[in-house]
């Protein structure tokens, strides 16, 4: 029987090409995450399952130091666990609130050392019916010739989706994405709208009406999570799809918003519900007719191919956001993302070599 014998964290800090700007003021300079490994004896056998815990303090709360923390506090109510009692490693894990990278990455990290227990990869134990997906990139909020480089520049690696932070500044907002439909012009190009809660509710259906005139496919929350009465009353308006980001960090507030019925299409992230909540919410979502779209957390190559395995799943209908480690001028994996036609094929990620410094 494989049993948890011990959990373990590894920070690391990634450089990256240029910041990623958003809202109302958050900016990331570099990518300071957490590797989390969980480690399994199954007789005289060894497993290490790892997965990616993305830092978050102005989104979740969490530090490095915290996820170090959360995952130490858990470490002797895991230990001595049987690896497949999904059932005591879930409650254990959801006895503490809050947390959600850390969590996520340590349910992921459980499915992985489930599937190498067995004989398995993780791409083979959890791959769905997608055999490529496609893939947007996050253009942060800077100057119109800034962000108007790096589209040419991803475009050019072959990534056709751009999810456009706005909010700050609505002249900024209809210049850039205006010069990006005429850059584009006559491409198979998606451009969407990232408001990060930064939308007025006096001012947010004329806003998306605007949008819906620049040629935005759809927008991603644009009002603050608390204004429920408000955000409803946008989305039965029907004037753009409405993305689920900030309102949904867990199973429980999916349940929340779609009985306020507050959007049109979910983003999941499984960085922050890792893969069995995940699936929860991707499971419920479809029931109830709602698009899913699998979101990175800015993830490095390690948790961005988590991401592409679970946006292979069957009801993941939206393009995906999966080309962040373009922005890294290293990763923790030695394999590099490649796009093709605005896709990433699933299979080219199965095989990939943590860097030696991770492993």
């Amino acid at each position: 029987m494989a049993v948890i014998t011990a959990l373990s964290t590894h920070p690391f800090r990634l450089p990256m090409k240029g910041t990623l700007s958003w809202g109302k003021g958050s900016e990331l300079r570099g990518l300071e995450h957490v590797l989390v490994k969980v480690h399994i004896r199954d007789g005289e056998d060894e497993v290490v399952g790892v997965a990616e815990a993305p830092v978050r303090p102005t989104i979740y709360g969490e530090t490095v130091a915290s996820v170090q923390s959360i995952v130490a506090w858990l470490e002797p109510r895991l230990t001595g666990l049987a690896l497949e009692d999904e059932a005591a490693i879930w409650n254990t894990l959801h006895s503490v609130v809050n947390n959600h990278t850390a969590r996520g990455a340590l349910d992921i990290a459980f499915h992985d050392a489930r599937a190498k227990a067995s004989g398995r990869t993780l791409f083979g134990a959890w791959r769905g019916p997608n055999e490529s997906v496609r893939a947007s990139f996050i253009l942060g909020i800077a100057d119109v010739e800034t962000m108007l480089r790096e589209a040419r520049w991803v475009f050019g690696q072959g990534v056709s989706v751009f999810k456009v932070k706005v909010g700050r500044d609505k002249r900024l907002d209809e210049q850039i994405i205006r010069a990006l439909q005429v850059e584009f012009s006559g491409e198979e190009v998606i451009l969407y709208a990232d408001a990060n809660e930064g939308l007025s509710p006096d001012t947010a259906a004329q806003d998306l009406e605007r949008f819906a005139r620049w040629g935005v496919a759809y927008v991603e929350e644009p009002l603050p999570v608390e204004l429920v009465r408000e955000r409803s009353s946008l989305r039965a308006a029907q004037i753009l799809p409405i993305i689920a980001d900030d309102s949904c960090f867990s199973l429980r507030d999916l349940r929340r918003e779609i009985a306020l019925d507050t959007f049109d299409i979910l983003n999941i992230k499984p960085a922050r519900t890792g893969f069995t909540e995940s699936a929860k919410m991707l499971a419920l979502a479809k029931e109830v007719g709602k698009g899913v779209m699998v979101g990175s957390q800015a993830s490095s190559g390690l948790g961005t191919r988590h991401s592409v395995l679970f946006a292979s799943r069957a009801g993941v209908d939206y393009p995906s956001e999966l080309s962040f480690p373009l922005k890294l001028d290293e990763d923790v994996v030695e394999e590099r993302l490649e796009f093709h036609g605005g896709r990433l094929e699933v299979s080219s990620l199965e095989k990939f070599t943590l860097r030696p410094e991770y492993r």
